[in-house]
């Protein structure tokens, strides 16, 4: 019988756990994985449907499940200098995920009171609003302010060209508008300790996935003020720790990635040595660079000669570390490195 309940736990377990990339074919997955009838798995589908766990919908030949969120909750506050991150998610959202591994709990709390405390210090806004949603695999933040934007905050502070520019700095780390009250830390790390960050303002969305894949997209207007959307799985190892460390040389926040993909507007190529220098920005306030190339097909000339033969005579103490670059990058980089 225990057998027979540990067998159940890990078919269930298992549906849930690959629904959301399986929608439509989850239950020919999950028969193939334990080598039993589709009727079988079906009758595991109905037991998830009556515990609210798994939802259904379609007729039964395009019949598609997802994943039931089990807890939702909107909190509401007026955005005030006292406004404390800590009590918030003591008082409010802690309580919700109290079924959840220290790990991931330590992870929220690190996100939701660096990004409520941005809002208080940055965003300008009166009214901060957190939705909290929380499934069988998965669970996620969304931190909302009615405030000025928070790539046109920064585009405005650093006298940026064009807001895409704030998004580039705000991935590379140690930006703030306040360094008197902040290190520009927050956010860098709390990107990073989570499965997907998002930070929408206006049109534009900055998404960082847990892998280092950083991708900008813009869709509709969101309307006034900023979003951080902040998701992880149930089951996620990562910590707070392990963040940490993989950034940090001597104690210090010294080590960054750099997604290279973002310095170029829509179809362009990175050709130009302006490019180079607005990719290279700031970046001397670090020990440790690692260019990410993903996505990135071909550079020019210029633009690779600027980075590893300009600025690395410049700065010979800074370490560059090439990641994902094809072929054609790494030609281009190979030569700037030969003069």
């Amino acid at each position: 019988m225990t057998s027979q309940h540990s067998k159940s736990k890990q078919i269930r377990e298992f549906i849930l756990s690959q629904v959301s990339d399986h929608p439509k074919d989850v239950v020919g997955l999950a028969a193939k994985r334990f080598r039993i009838t589709r009727q079988a798995i079906h009758r595991h589908i109905r037991h998830l449907i009556d515990k609210g766990l798994l939802e259904a919908e379609g007729n039964t030949r395009n019949r598609t499940y997802r994943e039931a969120v089990r807890i939702r909750r909107r909190f509401k506050t007026d955005l005030t200098a006292d406004l404390q991150e800590d009590a918030i998610w003591r008082n409010d959202i802690r309580p919700l995920l109290a079924e959840q591994p220290s790990n991931v709990l330590s992870i929220c709390e690190y996100g939701l009171t660096e990004i409520v405390n941005n809002a208080v210090d940055h965003s300008g806004g009166s009214t901060l609003t957190i939705d909290v949603s929380v499934a069988f695999s998965w669970l996620q933040i969304a931190v909302t302010d009615d405030g000025v934007g928070i790539f046109h905050k920064i585009q405005e502070e650093f006298g940026l060209d064009n807001p895409r520019h704030a998004i580039l700095e705000l991935s590379k780390g140690k930006l703030t508008t306040d360094p008197e009250r902040h290190t520009g830390e927050g956010i860098f790390f709390a990107s990073r300790m989570f499965d997907e960050f998002v930070i929408g303002s206006s049109r534009l969305r900055f998404i960082h996935f847990a892998e280092d894949r950083d991708f900008l997209v813009e869709r509709g207007e969101i309307g006034k003020g900023s979003v951080v959307l902040m998701k992880i799985t149930t089951n996620s190892t990562r910590t707070v720790q392990d963040v940490f460390d993989r950034y940090t040389i001597d104690y210090g926040f010294e080590r960054t990635v750099v997604p290279v993909e973002l310095v170029r507007y829509g179809e362009e190529n990175l050709v130009s040595r302006s490019q180079a220098k607005r990719l290279l920005a700031r970046l001397d306030r670090f020990r440790e660079i690692w260019l990410d190339f993903n996505d990135v097909s071909t550079i020019g000339q210029a633009f690779a000669d600027e980075i590893f033969r300009v600025y690395q005579n410049q700065h010979p103490d800074l370490k560059l570390v090439v990641l994902h670059a094809n072929k054609n990058v790494d030609k281009m980089i190979q030569k700037a490195l030969r003069n």
